[in-house]
């Protein structure tokens, strides 16, 4: 690739990602289409771009750190029950045809959105439910279903798994924005990229812009979001849910 096209794919990827790490989701809306115009195939494209995002997920793990650990057994629940799922979604020929797929998991999606907009104090503060085994149990099939998603259709799976934290586990939206970014963002993404890359290709060459913007949009994200405060992440999510619904269903 030019330098100009370089800095281009890195302009486009510190945009997508920071507004990914402050919502808990959706660079995909932006990223993932992005390559495929400039002439990478589906597949391609698609393990590129998980490659990329795990560096969106260890940026922002820089910054939420610093605030502080993660649940250690919430987040066990999250890798045990997702990554499995994420291995399924990039193996599995889906039954049902693409563009079918996309439409249904985008008016899921944007049905994420107007749930929230609907319910003004959900994830405003933290009330932990849900954490016996019973809760696990369910909380984790439902994360491996979204797992599935996220291995085969990568746009805007991760705003799944933060509206599930904070709606069963009874995370605020930032909490439940730091696991997504930090467990999605890199172990979901990692054991994706793996599988494809071993499946597919990986377009190597286009990496470090993408890397580096990932890296930076998720630090600044992570850090935006700590700053601003629920009400806002709560506002952005909505907004990026809508957005990547309307994406999906249009095509």
């Amino acid at each position: 690739m030019s330098i100009s096209d370089q800095v281009m794919l890195f302009l486009i990827s510190l945009a997508a990602n920071l507004f990914s790490a402050f919502s808990g989701g959706g660079a995909g809306l932006i990223q993932l289409p992005v390559l495929i115009f400039l002439g990478l195939p589906f597949v391609v494209a698609l393990a590129t771009h998980k490659v990329a995002s795990i560096a969106l997920g260890i940026g922002a793990t820089i910054r939420h750190l610093r605030e502080g650990g993660l649940e250690g057994s919430l987040a066990a629940t999250i890798l045990l029950y997702g990554i499995p799922g994420v291995v399924t979604g990039a193996n599995v020929i889906l039954d049902v045809p693409e563009r079918i797929a996309e439409v249904a998991l985008g008016i899921l999606t944007a049905g994420l959105g107007l749930y929230s907009m609907f319910n003004p104090g959900l994830g405003q503060s933290v009330r932990p439910a849900h954490r016996d085994h019973r809760g696990n149990l369910i909380g984790g099939v439902v994360l491996y279903a979204i797992g599935v998603l996220n291995g085969s259709l990568t746009s805007g799976t991760g705003l799944f798994v933060t509206l599930w934290l904070v709606r069963w586990f009874g995370l605020d939206y930032r909490r439940a924005i730091a696991y997504t970014l930090i467990l999605v963002g890199v172990f979901w993404n990692g054991g994706g990229a793996l599988t494809l890359g071993i499946i597919g290709e990986i377009r190597w060459s286009w990496l470090p812009a993408l890397l580096l913007g990932s890296l930076l949009g998720g630090y600044l994200g992570a850090h935006l979001a700590i700053k601003t405060g629920n009400h806002w992440i709560k506002r952005a999510f909505e907004i990026v849910t809508l957005l990547v619904g309307m994406k999906l269903i249009v095509g």
